[in-house]
């Protein structure tokens, strides 16, 4: 029953700030742990963030540790990227996902939101 859609993206400067959401209508994934990825033209999709059910657990890719936080409100079925200081090389379409299986990588994840677009000039 998990339906999520993302939103939230948009076309900004480097050093600028965005804040992703995705947000499950279905209102079911309160217990699950919730990912971000994101893929660039060209690329294969990228693992970005992951939060446990309660938000105490996080972790995150190497190039967005410092800059990228990931949360959740789970009241409001919602999980949330805060991108701060973002770069050109940020730019991608950032999907986010349920982990349904131990690791980090794509395969790991489902109920693929369609994603919103983050493009960074320079």
């Amino acid at each position: 029953q998990v339906q999520l859609v993302e939103s939230g993206g948009g076309l900004v400067q480097a050093g600028d700030s965005l804040r992703l959401s995705c947000a499950d209508s279905g209102r079911t994934f309160n217990n699950y742990r919730m990912g971000w990825f994101r893929q660039a033209p060209g690329k294969e999709r990228e693992f970005v963030a992951a939060i446990n059910w309660s938000g105490g657990d996080t972790i995150y890719v190497d190039s967005v540790k410092g800059r990228f936080t990931i949360s959740r409100d789970n009241a409001k079925s919602t999980v949330y990227l805060q991108m701060n200081s973002l770069k050109p090389e940020d730019t991608a379409v950032y999907y986010c996902a349920v982990q349904y299986s131990t690791g980090y990588s794509s395969a790991n994840f489902g109920s693929w939101g369609r994603g919103t677009q983050v493009t960074v000039s320079s």
